[in-house]
Protein backbone atom coordinates (compact mmCIF):
# COMPACT_ATOMS: atom_id res chain seq x y z
CA UNK A 1 0.00 0.00 0.00
CA UNK A 2 1.54 3.37 -1.17
CA UNK A 3 1.40 6.12 1.14
CA UNK A 4 -1.06 8.11 -0.91
CA UNK A 5 -3.37 4.74 -0.22
CA UNK A 6 -2.76 4.76 3.40
CA UNK A 7 -3.94 8.33 3.91
CA UNK A 8 -6.85 7.92 2.15
CA UNK A 9 -8.71 6.69 6.03
CA UNK A 10 -7.15 9.95 7.21
CA UNK A 11 -9.87 11.83 9.71
CA UNK A 12 -9.42 15.53 7.84
CA UNK A 13 -12.55 14.48 5.95
CA UNK A 14 -14.61 12.26 8.25
CA UNK A 15 -18.01 14.63 8.84
CA UNK A 16 -17.78 16.72 6.52
CA UNK A 17 -20.29 17.83 3.84
CA UNK A 18 -19.69 17.07 0.11
CA UNK A 19 -22.19 18.05 -2.27
CA UNK A 20 -21.49 16.07 -5.80
CA UNK A 21 -23.11 17.87 -8.68
CA UNK A 22 -22.94 15.65 -12.01
CA UNK A 23 -25.65 14.66 -14.99
CA UNK A 24 -24.38 11.28 -15.05
CA UNK A 25 -25.99 9.23 -12.17
CA UNK A 26 -23.06 6.22 -12.33
CA UNK A 27 -20.46 8.60 -11.83
CA UNK A 28 -22.69 10.70 -9.03
CA UNK A 29 -22.86 7.05 -7.23
CA UNK A 30 -19.07 6.25 -7.67
CA UNK A 31 -17.99 9.18 -5.82
CA UNK A 32 -21.11 9.08 -3.49
CA UNK A 33 -19.78 5.32 -2.74
CA UNK A 34 -15.77 6.46 -2.59
CA UNK A 35 -16.96 9.96 0.02
CA UNK A 36 -19.26 7.67 2.01
CA UNK A 37 -16.56 5.04 2.57
CA UNK A 38 -14.33 7.87 3.99
CA UNK A 39 -16.42 9.19 6.14
CA UNK A 40 -18.20 12.15 4.22
CA UNK A 41 -21.84 13.21 4.58
CA UNK A 42 -22.66 13.32 1.05
CA UNK A 43 -25.34 15.38 -1.10
CA UNK A 44 -26.05 14.86 -4.78
CA UNK A 45 -27.41 16.82 -7.40
CA UNK A 46 -27.80 16.09 -11.17
CA UNK A 47 -27.35 19.58 -12.88
CA UNK A 48 -25.96 23.04 -11.59
CA UNK A 49 -29.88 24.46 -10.62
CA UNK A 50 -30.50 21.89 -8.42
CA UNK A 51 -27.10 21.65 -7.13
CA UNK A 52 -27.50 25.51 -5.71
CA UNK A 53 -30.82 24.56 -4.72
CA UNK A 54 -28.93 21.60 -2.51
CA UNK A 55 -26.29 23.79 -1.55
CA UNK A 56 -28.62 26.28 -0.12
CA UNK A 57 -30.45 23.80 1.89
CA UNK A 58 -27.67 21.72 3.45
CA UNK A 59 -24.29 24.67 3.60
CA UNK A 60 -21.83 21.81 2.19
CA UNK A 61 -18.16 22.38 3.50
CA UNK A 62 -17.23 21.72 -0.60
CA UNK A 63 -18.62 21.07 -3.81
CA UNK A 64 -17.95 18.67 -6.61
CA UNK A 65 -18.97 19.97 -9.59
CA UNK A 66 -19.36 19.02 -13.25
CA UNK A 67 -18.74 21.31 -15.66
CA UNK A 68 -20.97 20.20 -18.72
CA UNK A 69 -24.38 19.56 -17.56
CA UNK A 70 -28.21 20.47 -19.19
CA UNK A 71 -30.12 22.94 -17.76
CA UNK A 72 -27.21 24.89 -15.96
CA UNK A 73 -24.12 24.10 -16.66
CA UNK A 74 -21.15 23.98 -13.87
CA UNK A 75 -19.24 27.47 -14.81
CA UNK A 76 -22.99 29.18 -13.87
CA UNK A 77 -23.68 27.35 -10.81
CA UNK A 78 -20.29 28.43 -9.56
CA UNK A 79 -21.18 31.82 -10.13
CA UNK A 80 -24.59 31.43 -8.18
CA UNK A 81 -22.72 30.06 -5.05
CA UNK A 82 -19.89 33.22 -5.28
CA UNK A 83 -23.00 35.32 -5.47
CA UNK A 84 -25.06 34.32 -2.34
CA UNK A 85 -23.46 36.14 0.73
CA UNK A 86 -23.87 32.37 2.51
CA UNK A 87 -21.98 30.19 0.13
CA UNK A 88 -19.88 32.50 -1.50
CA UNK A 89 -17.15 30.93 0.25
CA UNK A 90 -18.15 27.41 -0.39
CA UNK A 91 -14.96 25.41 -2.54
CA UNK A 92 -15.79 24.11 -5.46
CA UNK A 93 -14.04 21.81 -7.64
CA UNK A 94 -14.82 20.91 -11.00
CA UNK A 95 -15.22 17.95 -12.33
CA UNK A 96 -13.69 17.61 -16.40
CA UNK A 97 -13.06 15.12 -18.46
CA UNK A 98 -11.39 17.83 -20.78
CA UNK A 99 -10.15 20.42 -18.81
CA UNK A 100 -8.81 22.71 -21.21
CA UNK A 101 -6.72 25.03 -20.49
CA UNK A 102 -9.62 27.62 -21.72
CA UNK A 103 -12.26 25.45 -19.64
CA UNK A 104 -9.66 26.10 -16.46
CA UNK A 105 -9.34 29.54 -16.96
CA UNK A 106 -13.40 29.79 -17.18
CA UNK A 107 -13.47 27.93 -14.25
CA UNK A 108 -11.49 29.80 -12.11
CA UNK A 109 -12.69 32.77 -13.17
CA UNK A 110 -16.24 32.10 -11.65
CA UNK A 111 -14.62 30.99 -8.33
CA UNK A 112 -13.90 27.48 -9.07
CA UNK A 113 -10.47 26.80 -6.99
CA UNK A 114 -9.30 23.44 -8.72
CA UNK A 115 -10.03 20.73 -11.14
CA UNK A 116 -10.17 17.32 -11.05
CA UNK A 117 -9.81 15.23 -14.25
CA UNK A 118 -12.05 12.38 -15.58
CA UNK A 119 -11.11 9.11 -15.25
CA UNK A 120 -11.35 9.89 -11.93
CA UNK A 121 -7.76 9.26 -9.52
CA UNK A 122 -9.47 8.42 -6.29
CA UNK A 123 -6.13 9.27 -4.42
CA UNK A 124 -6.05 12.79 -6.18
CA UNK A 125 -9.23 13.41 -5.31
CA UNK A 126 -8.91 12.38 -1.64
CA UNK A 127 -5.87 15.14 -1.80
CA UNK A 128 -7.32 18.06 -2.88
CA UNK A 129 -10.59 17.83 -1.27
CA UNK A 130 -8.17 17.21 1.99
CA UNK A 131 -6.55 20.56 0.28
CA UNK A 132 -9.16 22.55 0.09
CA UNK A 133 -11.25 21.64 3.34
CA UNK A 134 -8.26 22.48 5.25
CA UNK A 135 -7.52 25.59 3.76
CA UNK A 136 -11.38 27.10 4.00
CA UNK A 137 -11.22 26.51 7.69
CA UNK A 138 -7.66 28.45 7.91
CA UNK A 139 -10.24 31.09 5.51
CA UNK A 140 -12.85 30.97 8.08
CA UNK A 141 -11.24 31.89 11.28
CA UNK A 142 -7.89 32.96 11.55
CA UNK A 143 -6.27 33.07 14.80
CA UNK A 144 -8.94 30.70 16.04
CA UNK A 145 -6.21 27.49 16.23
CA UNK A 146 -8.33 26.35 19.50
CA UNK A 147 -11.24 25.84 17.34
CA UNK A 148 -9.74 24.38 14.44
CA UNK A 149 -8.02 21.74 16.79
CA UNK A 150 -11.14 20.50 18.14
CA UNK A 151 -12.81 20.39 14.07
CA UNK A 152 -9.94 17.73 13.71
CA UNK A 153 -11.12 14.01 13.66
CA UNK A 154 -11.06 12.15 16.91
CA UNK A 155 -8.32 10.40 15.59
CA UNK A 156 -6.19 12.97 15.55
CA UNK A 157 -4.25 13.19 18.77
CA UNK A 158 -4.16 16.51 21.04
CA UNK A 159 0.09 16.41 20.33
CA UNK A 160 -0.90 16.02 16.60
CA UNK A 161 -2.77 18.70 16.45
CA UNK A 162 -0.06 21.15 18.92
CA UNK A 163 2.65 19.84 16.33
CA UNK A 164 0.46 20.98 13.45
CA UNK A 165 -0.88 24.39 14.59
CA UNK A 166 2.65 25.20 15.84
CA UNK A 167 4.70 24.15 12.47
CA UNK A 168 2.21 25.40 9.91
CA UNK A 169 1.49 29.01 11.79
CA UNK A 170 5.32 29.16 11.71
CA UNK A 171 5.78 27.94 7.95
CA UNK A 172 2.48 30.51 6.94
CA UNK A 173 4.81 33.54 8.28
CA UNK A 174 7.83 32.50 5.99
CA UNK A 175 6.44 31.06 2.84
CA UNK A 176 9.86 32.36 1.34
CA UNK A 177 12.11 30.76 3.86
CA UNK A 178 14.15 27.92 2.63
CA UNK A 179 14.08 25.75 5.87
CA UNK A 180 14.69 22.15 5.98
CA UNK A 181 12.48 19.70 7.87
CA UNK A 182 14.66 18.42 10.54
CA UNK A 183 15.04 22.37 11.67
CA UNK A 184 11.38 22.87 11.41
CA UNK A 185 10.77 19.75 13.74
CA UNK A 186 13.48 21.21 16.07
CA UNK A 187 11.79 24.57 16.27
CA UNK A 188 8.41 22.92 17.49
CA UNK A 189 10.71 20.07 19.68
CA UNK A 190 9.66 17.11 17.65
CA UNK A 191 11.61 15.21 14.88
CA UNK A 192 11.10 15.07 11.41
CA UNK A 193 9.18 11.89 10.69
CA UNK A 194 6.89 12.46 13.81
CA UNK A 195 6.09 16.27 12.13
CA UNK A 196 5.48 14.98 9.30
CA UNK A 197 3.37 11.87 10.15
CA UNK A 198 1.16 14.96 12.38
CA UNK A 199 1.04 17.43 8.88
CA UNK A 200 -0.86 13.79 7.26
CA UNK A 201 -3.36 13.62 10.32
CA UNK A 202 -4.30 16.62 10.80
CA UNK A 203 -4.19 18.26 6.65
CA UNK A 204 -3.98 14.55 4.53
CA UNK A 205 -0.33 16.17 3.64
CA UNK A 206 3.20 16.13 4.13
CA UNK A 207 5.00 19.02 5.81
CA UNK A 208 6.33 20.12 2.46
CA UNK A 209 2.60 19.25 0.57
CA UNK A 210 1.37 22.08 2.73
CA UNK A 211 4.06 24.51 2.46
CA UNK A 212 3.76 23.69 -1.69
CA UNK A 213 0.28 24.42 -1.45
CA UNK A 214 0.10 27.64 0.59
CA UNK A 215 3.03 29.29 -1.11
CA UNK A 216 0.48 28.81 -4.70
CA UNK A 217 -2.23 30.23 -2.52
CA UNK A 218 -0.31 33.46 -1.69
CA UNK A 219 1.01 33.39 -5.32
CA UNK A 220 -2.08 33.96 -6.53
CA UNK A 221 -3.17 36.56 -4.51
CA UNK A 222 -0.02 38.35 -5.38
CA UNK A 223 0.06 38.19 -9.04
CA UNK A 224 -3.40 39.51 -9.20
CA UNK A 225 -3.26 42.23 -6.30
CA UNK A 226 0.42 43.68 -7.59
CA UNK A 227 2.05 44.72 -10.43
CA UNK A 228 5.28 42.82 -9.13
CA UNK A 229 7.33 40.69 -11.20
CA UNK A 230 6.98 36.88 -11.76
CA UNK A 231 10.49 36.95 -10.72
CA UNK A 232 9.69 38.58 -7.28
CA UNK A 233 7.50 36.88 -6.61
CA UNK A 234 9.00 33.78 -7.25
CA UNK A 235 11.70 34.91 -5.01
CA UNK A 236 9.20 36.30 -2.21
CA UNK A 237 7.95 32.77 -2.05
CA UNK A 238 10.79 31.03 -2.19
CA UNK A 239 11.42 29.53 -5.61
CA UNK A 240 15.37 29.87 -6.60
CA UNK A 241 14.37 31.01 -10.45
CA UNK A 242 11.55 32.15 -12.05
CA UNK A 243 11.39 29.59 -14.39
CA UNK A 244 10.81 26.97 -11.49
CA UNK A 245 8.18 28.59 -10.45
CA UNK A 246 6.07 28.66 -13.45
CA UNK A 247 6.70 25.24 -13.91
CA UNK A 248 5.20 24.79 -10.65
CA UNK A 249 2.59 27.07 -10.88
CA UNK A 250 1.29 25.57 -14.41
CA UNK A 251 1.57 22.15 -13.19
CA UNK A 252 -0.95 23.07 -10.02
CA UNK A 253 -3.14 24.98 -12.29
CA UNK A 254 -2.88 24.48 -15.65
CA UNK A 255 -1.98 27.64 -17.12
CA UNK A 256 1.62 30.07 -16.72
CA UNK A 257 1.13 32.79 -14.01
CA UNK A 258 1.15 36.08 -16.33
CA UNK A 259 -1.72 33.78 -18.10
CA UNK A 260 -3.43 33.47 -14.35
CA UNK A 261 -2.35 37.32 -13.68
CA UNK A 262 -4.16 38.51 -16.99
CA UNK A 263 -7.16 36.20 -16.15
CA UNK A 264 -8.29 37.29 -13.00
CA UNK A 265 -8.62 40.59 -11.13
CA UNK A 266 -8.34 40.96 -7.30
CA UNK A 267 -11.87 40.98 -6.51
CA UNK A 268 -12.45 37.73 -7.63
CA UNK A 269 -9.69 36.14 -5.57
CA UNK A 270 -11.86 35.13 -2.23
Amino acid sequence: MNIAQGNLRLGVLDGRRILVVDDVAAERTLLATFLQRHGCRVYLASNGADGFRKAQLVSPDLVLMDVRMPVCDGIEACRLLQADPALSNTPVIFLSGAAMPEERVAGLLAGGVDYVTKPFNFDEVRLRLAIHVRQRGHQDSAGMAERRASDIAPTVSNLDALLFESASGYLLRHLGTALELSDLADMVGTYPKRLNEAFKQCAGMTVFEFLREERMKQACHLLVSTNLAVQTIAEDLGYTSGANFATAFKERFGLTPIRYRHGRSPKEIG
